[in-house]
């Protein structure tokens, strides 16, 4: 990119709304190289606000993300958008010549991430998706055990994103058109991302997928975050898939805005592996057989210090994923999620959701 070593990347904001403030401006506060230079949001006083807190003395708002775009000085996007826009300004951005974090899901649907991932091998820009989980401290261990084949052959887990009732009410998260599905799209995408990732195992050969629209219309709610509109909650309460990918191994995903259970898992996996297996249902716990005697362990990811000082505790990782998308832009190294992990989740979502539809199985074509 030819930055300095002390010339700050040059960044722009757009979608002023609360994933942007709340996660991505959030953490770029915390990159010392960086400086936000540019907001968006189509609704001008939410961009002003945003643009007061964090942005630098001469920073511009916009109303037009493509105007935006056209100022040459600016080095990186973050796309903070509701769904159904994610890819046409992920799109432009790149052939703006701008390095794009994209807030999650990749896109609407797949035809749409391989827009975005065509787009970012086209014009060489790095192209990360906010899959922040990934950099959660007792995730990142499961990772390396992974990687060092601790669980053996992986061929059972489970993507696990429930919620007993915890439907989001602001923005247009249950609004389908925009958002392309409900919770599937929303939280289940999370939990497939970290399942794929730790398994290693991108190659799906088939689905079967369900949702449900069951309580959307209830008037009784007890909703964590206040009454939702029943008549503009369009999208699915509840989502479930059985996947089996090419090497056998299956994956059974959970996700629930609103369902009638006690235990609720966000966004997490479980893996089941020849060696052993992992769950995160009471902390980091690996169980397994030693000594012909079964054996349950839990991992201390606490971080904690001496009794008299607590320690700094771990890293906030939405500010680990963002600090890896300003390394792979100044030094060329990986970001936190590569675009093409990020696609074959967003086929699989894809897939589920046509199942669901269709009520047949769905294919995956090799590619």
């Amino acid at each position: 990119m030819g930055l300095s070593k002390n010339e700050k990347v040059r960044v722009g904001i757009i979608g002023c709304g609360g994933i942007g403030n709340g996660k991505h401006l959030n953490s770029l506060r915390n990159q010392p190289d960086v400086e936000v230079v540019a907001f968006c949001d189509l609704i001008e006083e939410r961009a002003a606000k945003s643009r007061a807190e964090y942005g630098t003395d001469d920073a511009k708002v916009y109303l037009d993300y493509r105007k935006l775009l056209e100022d040459k000085s600016i080095d990186s996007v973050h796309v903070c958008t509701p769904n159904r826009s994610h890819s046409f300004i992920t799109v432009d951005a790149l052939e703006a010549g701008k390095h794009v974090m994209c807030e999650k899901p990749m896109a609407i649907n797949a035809a749409e991430a391989k827009l975005m991932l065509d787009a970012s091998k086209r014009t060489g820009k790095i192209l990360t998706i906010g899959y922040q989980n990934r950099q959660i401290l007792q995730h990142r261990i499961l990772k390396k055990m992974c990687e060092e084949n601790a669980f053996g052959d992986i061929y059972y887990a489970k993507a696990l994103a429930v919620r007993r009732r915890g439907v989001p009410t602001w923005g247009v998260f249950i609004d389908e058109y925009e958002q392309g599905g409900g919770p599937l799209i929303d939280i289940g995408t999370h939990a497939l991302d970290l399942t794929l990732w730790t398994m290693n195992n991108y190659k799906p050969k088939y689905c079967l997928g369900q949702t449900f629209h069951k309580l959307n219309h209830d008037t009784d709610q007890g909703n964590g975050w206040g009454h939702w509109d029943p008549e503009k909650f369009t999208c699915e309460d509840s989502a479930f898939g059985f996947i089996v990918m090419e090497n056998g191994a299956v994956i059974n995903l959970e996700s629930s805005w609103a369902l009638n259970i006690v235990n609720c898992y966000e966004a997490t996996t479980v893996l089941c592996g020849t060696k052993a297996g992992v769950d995160f249902y009471d902390g980091m716990r690996i169980n397994g057989v030693k000594y012909d005697a079964q054996y349950i362990e839990k991992v201390n990811t606490s971080n904690s210090g001496a009794a008299f000082f607590p320690g700094m505790g771990n890293p906030d990782p939405s500010s680990v994923e963002c600090r890896l998308f300003y390394n792979a832009i100044r030094y060329g190294t990986e970001p936190s999620t590569l675009p093409e992990q990020a696609y074959v989740v967003s086929r699989i979502l894809d897939g589920i959701y046509t199942s669901a539809k269709t009520g047949d199985i769905f294919r995956f074509t090799q590619e």
